[in-house]
Parts: structure tokens; sequence; C-alpha cells
């Protein structure tokens, strides 16, 4: 289901903006409201504001590769 990555689904939505700052502009793309919810892993977040998981994990791990 996912791959191998910088950031796994299970990963915070506050720790993954606070590893990778540039990733701020993905979740607000997929409309995750990462200001005041963020206390959550990434899959649920996703689950919870309506966007794919799948998807959602994958650009923010390619925003963080291209940050590389």
């Amino acid at each position: 289901m996912y791959a191998q990555s910088l950031i796994p689904p299970t990963m915070t939505v506050n720790r993954t903006i606070r590893l990778f700052p540039m990733t701020v502009t993905v979740f607000s793309a997929f409309g995750i409201d990462a200001c005041c919810r963020g206390d959550v892993s990434i899959e649920e977040a996703a689950r919870r504001d309506g966007a794919d998981p799948i998807a959602l994990v994958g650009a923010l791990n390619r925003a963080a590769e291209e940050a590389r």
C-alpha cells in the first residue's frame, strides 16, 4: 500500500511539519487542517478531512525529497 519513505502515513501532521517545513503547502493543497488539528497521523488526518491518504503521503514524500 505505502512504499518505504521519509514520511510514513503513521507520522503525525505536527511532526511532519516540524521535520519537513516545506510540507505545509502540501497539507494545505489537500485541505488538511495542519494548524489546530495536527496531533494525529497523516493517514487519520487525510480520512478526517476527506483527502486520499495514499496521494497525500506520496505528495508529502515528493516535497521532502525535492528539498533534499
